[in-house]
């Protein structure tokens, strides 16, 4: 028996290192320690054995077993090594080939053209203000002038929710939730960005969603002076420095007297040409005093303050300053018109 041990132990370590792969390895752990293994078939004969061998048998054996599971865990160890580097091997990076560039995004043109603008009126006072875009009808309409059933709510086709809820049709909203908040206490100075919703046909040039950005200022002797004043400074900062601007008058219920902003055309340089329609001149922005009928409504003494407010929208400016020709462009998300945009460093 004592040989039989001994012939195990020298063909059990011979094949364990001649073993090549992990599974080899582990088939032959199993094949000679498990419990059908050929150690412990020889072991089961130790009732033929004397008092005195049985133990010496015993522990020959036990030695034998730590001998080969010490040789295999060697030789796991040195096959795990083996397969580390042949994957390093195969999977060796050249690190003086040269790196792939790495595709990046850049803000979206609207992005773009409304920070530009909120930089621009921070830069003259002003505050960024919000507000829901999921607007009261009484902040829409009602506390700008527009009562139920006025005629100039037709002008602004809605998508309403309930009668007393809507999608707001222009960031106005958030002026009057502004003034309210003041309780008739100035001085206010804020511009408000934002979405709004009309129902309308989608084509080069209309959207049923779009952006707006809106302006307001309240405080004691203000005029239409500091209202042209200010477009001027915005035409010049956004368009250059050559730009001329011009009020027409015109009609909002929320502002009296109420204008038009047209600024020179920078194609024809006020000659006339296809762009501005052979005017020399293209409408940029809607703008006026504010109704004392508002002032009153939001908690101001019209007699004591008065305010201007103006509104425009970043796409059509984003147009005009880009030479895009189709409103869709901003919203479709053509890949190969956003790249235009793409920060070079």
């Amino acid at each position: 028996m004592r040989e039989r041990l001994q012939e195990l132990k020298t063909e059990a370590l011979d094949k364990i290192k001649s073993s090549s792969n992990l599974k080899e390895l582990n088939d032959l752990r199993v094949s000679y320690l498990g419990k059908k293994g050929p150690i412990t078939e020889v072991l089961r004969g130790m009732g033929k054995l004397s008092a005195e061998e049985r133990p010496k048998i015993g522990a020959l054996a036990n030695t034998i077993r730590e001998s080969i599971s010490e040789v295999i865990a060697e030789k796991r160890n040195d096959l795990e090594k083996a397969a580390i580097q042949k994957k390093l091997e195969a999977e060796t990076i050249d690190v003086t080939l040269p790196g792939r560039p790495v595709q990046t995004g850049s803000r979206h043109p609207l992005t773009k053209i409304i920070e530009e603008i909120e930089d621009l009126f921070i830069g003259m006072g002003y505050q960024v203000a919000e507000g829901p875009e999921v607007e009261k009808d009484y902040y829409n309409f009602e506390a700008l002038n527009l009562p139920k059933g006025h005629p100039a709510r037709d002008m602004q086709d809605s998508f309403y929710i309930t009668e007393e809820l809507l999608m707001r049709t222009q960031t106005s909203p958030v002026q009057a939730r502004t003034m309210e908040k003041h309780e008739g206490k100035g001085p206010i100075k804020i511009v408000c960005p934002g979405k709004v919703y009309r129902r309308d046909n989608d084509d080069a040039t209309h959207s049923h969603q779009f952006t707006q950005i809106e302006g307001l200022v309240v405080d004691e002797n203000i005029t239409m002076a500091d209202l042209k004043g200010t477009l001027d400074v915005f035409a010049k900062k956004m368009f250059g420095a050559d730009r001329e601007i011009r009020l027409r008058p015109s009609f909002f219920p929320f502002t009296e007297p109420s204008v038009e902003m047209d600024i020179s055309c920078k194609i024809c340089a006020g000659s006339g040409c296809r762009i501005c329609k052979q005017t020399g001149w293209i409408e940029i922005l809607g703008a006026g005093m504010v109704h004392p009928n508002v002032l009153q409504m939001s908690g101001f003494d019209p007699e004591k303050y008065t305010g201007f407010a103006f509104g425009m929208g970043p796409e059509r400016i984003a147009m005009l300053k880009y030479g895009i020709d189709d409103i869709r462009h901003f919203y479709t998300n053509d890949i190969r018109f956003l790249q235009q945009f793409a920060v070079q460093e």
